[in-house]
């Protein structure tokens, strides 16, 4: 499913027009976002926690050349499901 294809989805299972259900997906993206730059957690029960985890600097070693490469500090983000969520998949 593409993005063009959820909002379609959306749209029909709330009865909201696409171009509402664009804005509802443009602002939940954005208020995501935003939360996990100010390094918050968000704990949407039934769905899911995002989060952004901190990785810290380490060496890899490129497959391709052998070659040892420091790759740096930085954020990645995380979203781990909840246990309803992963039961209603079962």
């Amino acid at each position: 499913m593409n993005k063009g294809e959820f909002l379609r989805a959306v749209a029909e299972e709330t009865g909201f027009t696409i171009k509402d259900a664009t804005a509802f997906y443009d602002a939940y993206n954005k208020v995501v976002l935003d939360a996990m730059k100010k390094n918050e957690k968000i704990a949407l029960v039934g769905f899911g926690t995002y989060e952004a985890k901190n990785k810290p600097a380490r060496e890899c070693t490129n497959p391709a050349t052998g070659a040892k490469v420091k790759v740096a500090a930085c954020k990645a983000p995380s979203l781990k499901f909840g246990k309803s969520f992963k039961d209603a998949l079962n």
